[in-house]
Formats: structure tokens, C-alpha cells, sequence
């Protein structure tokens, strides 16, 4: 099969690009700018002039376009020149999602959550398929390797606990934003929003015992959106996401915070993020290099997931897994789905649960590796690029 793959400089597109060629497909990239996600003439001539390339026998060369993540524009330049567009979701919440283009008879989108894939299902939508996200399993076994290659082939700790990922206290923390909501509103809000902080597993935001419709009514007459009508965005639902990033704000620092007092604990955030007390904050690890260093030389890993995935397994665990790294995560009903608890990796249906967790395998070593090891061969047969693309490409 011949690929056209659309690279917009993500993190892990090296990888998936690497596994498609050697599952015997060529791929060739493209690059251009689709911001604002609209159709412009020069986006329009860039993917022409791809699809009018053809091959010694005459016969049109490429056979499909791909991206991770879904561009409407792509879509639509798809849909009117008859090429099939294959996307596969990485991101949430992604609201390019609830373009009209979605139901484009060319797309097959695939997302990691069978919640959401469960919503599309239930609006009729038959464009939007579920998988689980990739990892490149022969760079990281080699990568693995050599890192403990280095050391005797012993695996040298540099940390006890460490949490990679977003704190998310900065422009992307919108309930803070909102300085206007009703004293009574705001409370009770809150009263959830702390609720659900304790609660793994279960949504309190699409509970009505929790939040009513009358509750998202009245959030909205004070959190305004621009609406272009370009998208069938569910509003409703993107104030449960404000709702719900603030409750990932909330639990990722509390839970921190109690791992720096117990245990020697870092993070690798953005530099810029508000420091968290005794924590150690390593700045930004990178995705191809040194994530893998720092997963694999941690004795435990943390997923703290961020709320907006309601039942997802999210990239970071099996990139975690995939580095051999220990991991230590909080519940959702993909995660249990795939992975035994205490066998492949560890998981905590509250707060405290996870503080407790952390404290034992920390002091059971043996077990503690052996889980790793497990968790690793896990992800390298069932989640292996090579497993899932052909897949995700059968069109």
C-alpha cells in the first residue's frame, strides 16, 4: 500500500511511519499548514497535486491519506477528490471531531475510548472506529537493551516516583479563568469537582444524581463559546471538560504533593509550571529519547490520567509499559479491560489507594520488576504498531 502521510511534526510520528514501512507499505510525507482547518486553495493544490501522481500503470499512485488526529480539511479535500483519509486519535477532548465532515463517507477515524466511540455509535455516526494507541515495540526493546547494556545490564534507578506529563495549571485551566459565576454556583461546582477528585471510574459530570441539566444551563449562561457554526459541537459537554480538566488540576497536585512527603519524587513538566512542594520539577523530557530513559529508570511511574479520557487507555501507559518502566495508574475500564492489576502493572481506585500502592512496591523490588516485565511483554504483542496498523489501515 502506498501512503500519504500527512506530518505535522507529532511526537510519535517517526515511529508509526517507521512500523508502517516495515509492514511493506511506502510512505511518503506531506507538510502544510491547516491551521484553522479550513480548506484554502493552496491546501487544496498541495493534496492535488499528490492525488494526480500515478504510478506505470496509470493507476492513481496513492491509496490512501493518513495523520494522527483528525483534520477536517483533509477530509473534505479527501471527500471531493474520492481518497480514502485514515485518522487516528491521540488527542482528548478533540473537537475537530464534531465537524460535519466526520460523517464523510472517505474518513475512517479510529479513537482510543470506547465512551466516545460509544457516542458517535449512538448519533449514527459510521465513520468513527475504536482502537487502542500504538507503540513502536522494536525501537524501544532495542532502546531497553542498550540502556541496560550500559549499566551490566542491571536496570540504575535515578528516581523512586516520578510522574511525567501536564499539570495543566496554565491557560488551559479554564474553570480558574471564570471569575463571574454565582457565589451558590461556584460552591456547589466545587463541592463536585472535590468529590470527583476521590472517585475513579465513575463520571460525575454525566451523573444527574451529581450534575443536572439545569446545572450545565446555568454554567453556560456565564461560559461563553464563539460558535461558527463550522462545528456540531455538544457545548454541554465541553463545560464537563472545563469541569473535569479542573478536577486533573486538583487530583495531579494534591497526589504530588503526598507522594513529596512520603517518597523522593520528581516531575517532568513545562518549567514553567507553579511548583509543587517537595517535588522536584526535571523540566520536559523528550518523547523519543529521554522519556524512555525516565520511564525505565524509575521505580515507579504515576499516570494520574486526566479526567476528559472516561474509560481510554491513554498513550502514557503503554509508552510507559513499553520502556519496561513500572507503572502505577489510576483505574479506568479500559485499563482494567487489558491489564491484570498487580501482574502487568498497578492500579488505585482512590487517592489513597495510590499512595498505599506506592509505598509497597517501593519496598518489594522483585515483585515490583517482575510486574514491569510483565507489562512490557504485554504492550510489545497486543499494542505494537505493527499489531494495530494493519487495522487501523484496511479500508
Amino acid at each position: 500500500m502506498r501512503i500519504l502521510y500527512y506530518d505535522w511534526d507529532e511526537f510519535n510520528g517517526e515511529d508509526c511511519r517507521d512500523a508502517m514501512k516495515r509492514l511493506g507499505h511506502q510512505v511518503e510525507t506531506i507538510k502544510v499548514d491547516l491551521s484553522g482547518f479550513e480548506v484554502t486553495p493552496e491546501i487544496e493544490k498541495k493534496f492535488r497535486t499528490q492525488f494526480d501522481k500515478a504510478d506505470a500503470s496509470g493507476k492513481r499512485y496513492f491509496d490512501l491519506v493518513y495523520s494522527f488526529d483528525y483534520y477536517p480539511n483533509i477530509s473534505q479535500v479527501c471527500q471531493k477528490y474520492g481518497m480514502p483519509y485514515v485518522s487516528w486519535v491521540f488527542d482528548c477532548p478533540h473537537y475537530t471531531l464534531d465537524s460535519h465532515t466526520i460523517t464523510n463517507p472517505v474518513n475512517h477515524v479510529y479513537v482510543f475510548d470506547k465512551w466516545l466511540y460509544g457516542q458517535f455509535q449512538d448519533k449514527g455516526v459510521k465513520t468513527v472506529n475504536y482502537s487502542p494507541l500504538g507503540v513502536n515495540a522494536q525501537r524501544l526493546e532495542a532502546m531497553c537493551r542498550e540502556i541496560d547494556e550500559e549499566t551490566g545490564g542491571k536496570i540504575v534507578y535515578w528516581h523512586d516516583v516520578s510522574f511525567l506529563g501536564s499539570l495543566y495549571d496554565n491557560e488551559f485551566n479554564f474553570y480558574d479563568q471564570v471569575k463571574y459565576l454565582p457565589p451558590e454556583l461556584k460552591q456547589y461546582m466545587d463541592i463536585v469537582i472535590e468529590a470527583q477528585e476521590k472517585i475513579y471510574g465513575h463520571d460525575l459530570f454525566t451523573d444527574e444524581k451529581a450534575v443536572t441539566q439545569a446545572h450545565i444551563d446555568r454554567l453556560r449562561q456565564y461560559i461563553k463559546f464563539e460558535q461558527t457554526g463550522k462545528y456540531e459541537i455538544d457545548y454541554d459537554n465541553v463545560i464537563r471538560d472545563v469541569l473535569r480538566k479542573k478536577v486533573t488540576v486538583n487530583e495531579r497536585r494534591r497526589i504530588l504533593e503526598r507522594m513529596g512527603e512520603h517518597f523522593d519524587t520528581v516531575i517532568y513538566t513545562n518549567p514553567d509550571a507553579k511548583p509543587v512542594s517537595g517535588v522536584s520539577n526535571l523540566g520536559i523530557a523528550d518523547y523519543s529519547t529521554k522519556m524512555p530513559k525516565v520511564f525505565h529508570k524509575s521505580k515507579i511511574n504515576l499516570n494520574i490520567g486526566l479526567r476528559c479520557i472516561l474509560s481510554g487507555v491513554s498513550l502514557r501507559v503503554v509508552d510507559v509499559l513499553a520502556a519496561g518502566g513500572f507503572l502505577l495508574t489510576t483505574y479506568t475500564d479500559e485499563i482494567s479491560e487489558y491489564f491484570e492489576d498487580g501482574k502487568e502493572l498497578a492500579i488505585a481506585r482512590t487517592p489513597e489507594e495510590l499512595i498505599a500502592k506506592a509505598a509497597y512496591y517501593l519496598e518489594h523490588d522483585e515483585e515490583r520488576m517482575e510486574i514491569a516485565r510483565n507489562g512490557q511483554k504485554k504492550v510489545f504483542e497486543e499494542f505494537a504498531y505493527t499489531k494495530l496498523l494493519p487495522n487501523i489501515l484496511e479500508i
